[in-house]
């Protein structure tokens, strides 16, 4: 017998997580199938300094705006704005005001 396909929803991101005062919270939402999802909450001037990542991922805002370093480049990123990076690509995040994203790591199978 085949097992029935499962799934995982979310119907309200924002209700998931509360913007720490002066702090960054991340919140592992879904592990598995080669992906990982992780929230990210923000407050204003918060930021995760430059750093790479061993596999691809994509970064898409829920809420708020972003100075994002990707390289040597650096953008202003919102709630309308998706990225994908490749692995290794060395990069930095700046909150403008309070805010949330989600990570997609794309694991290796």
């Amino acid at each position: 017998m085949t097992p029935k396909p499962s799934y995982t929803l979310i119907g309200h991101l924002l209700d998931e997580v509360e913007i720490p005062e002066n702090g960054t919270l991340s919140r592992v939402m879904f592990s598995g199938d080669g992906l990982r999802v992780v929230l990210f909450a923000f407050d204003e001037g918060q930021e995760l300094t430059d750093h790479t990542a061993s596999v691809p991922a994509v970064i898409e805002v829920v809420m708020g705006r972003f100075a994002l370093t990707l390289g040597g480049d650096t953008v202003e990123f919102g709630v309308d704005s998706w990225v994908h990076m490749d692995a290794h690509l060395p990069h930095a995040v700046v909150a403008l005001e309070p805010s949330v994203l989600i990570l997609t790591l794309q694991r290796e199978s």
